[in-house]
């Protein structure tokens, strides 16, 4: 059983990305640096991380929101409109941009 749950254990840390755990050595470097132990360096880390998540997702344009808020959307239905309305704009801006770019 011992065996079974480190295998899980260690089954589960490689499948973790690259992403999370360069993430989780820097919070766990500026928890060291901090000198925090505990609860402390657990709920630090937690929020470093959830920090770290949010500065890497997309920031929502101010048409989305302000669209969203014409229609004066909440909850699910908004989380909704601002992922199509968010695809929508990148889907229009890449032939945009890849026709201002010089042909070799």
């Amino acid at each position: 059983m011992k065996k079974l749950l480190t295998l899980l254990a260690l089954g589960l840390t490689l499948g973790v990305g690259s992403a999370y755990a360069a993430d989780d050595a820097g919070c766990a470097a500026k928890a060291a640096e901090k000198k925090l132990a505990g609860a402390a360096k657990t709920s630090f880390e937690k929020k470093c991380m959830a920090d770290a998540a949010a500065a890497a997702a997309p920031a929502a344009s101010p048409a989305c929101e302000k669209s969203a808020a014409d229609k004066k959307l909440a909850g699910a239905a908004k989380k909704s409109h601002m992922k199509k309305c968010m695809a929508d704009e990148s889907a229009a801006a890449k032939p945009a941009a890849s026709a201002s770019a010089p042909k070799k």
